[in-house]
């Protein structure tokens, strides 16, 4: 197993089932692109990997349309480019925990959708987050989806006001 894989397996569910659930086609495309955007900075986040190579490494073994490879790859591109001030929203709104404390799941997760939700609008907020909060039952741990709800609904309200 190459270093590439076991980043990716180390957010994959710990049921072959789960695994399965997330990658079918029975998930809407989006939900799926967006799984890979966030294994992909997940995987940029916990090595020294190249963008490049990962997207690619990704995408070959992933079944998304043209379009969804197209969207996956659009939003890892912006997300590390925007990574800094992405981190400055999220400590603004998660003052408890550091931002480079925040488990490598929940940080990418929170990166992907608060990128989405302040800079890349492609989506309406609701859709948003509710993908954040699914991607965090899929692959964070217990406490993500309340955290990342949590997190994403104060940014949310704050928009709004």
């Amino acid at each position: 197993m190459t270093s590439q894989q076991a980043a990716v397996e180390t957010i994959a569910c710990d049921s072959p089932d789960d695994e399965e659930d997330w990658s079918s086609a029975k998930l809407p495309p989006r939900r799926r692109a967006r799984a890979l955007a966030l294994q992909a900075l997940f995987e940029l986040d916990a090595t020294e990997h190249r963008l490049e190579d990962v997207l690619q490494a990704l995408l070959d073994d992933s079944d998304l349309t043209a379009s969804g490879e197209e969207f996956a790859r659009d939003l890892v591109t912006a997300v590390v480019q925007e990574h800094e001030p992405l981190d400055v929203k999220i400590q603004e709104y998660a003052t408890a925990w550091p931002v480079n404390q925040l488990s490598l799941v929940d940080r990418s997760l929170l990166r992907l959708a608060v990128y989405e939700l302040t800079i890349g609008k492609t989506a309406s907020a609701k859709v948003v987050i509710n993908e954040a909060v699914e991607l965090a039952k899929l692959f964070g741990g217990e406490s993500s989806p309340r955290f990342i709800n949590g997190v994403l609904g104060s940014l949310q309200d704050t928009i709004k006001a």
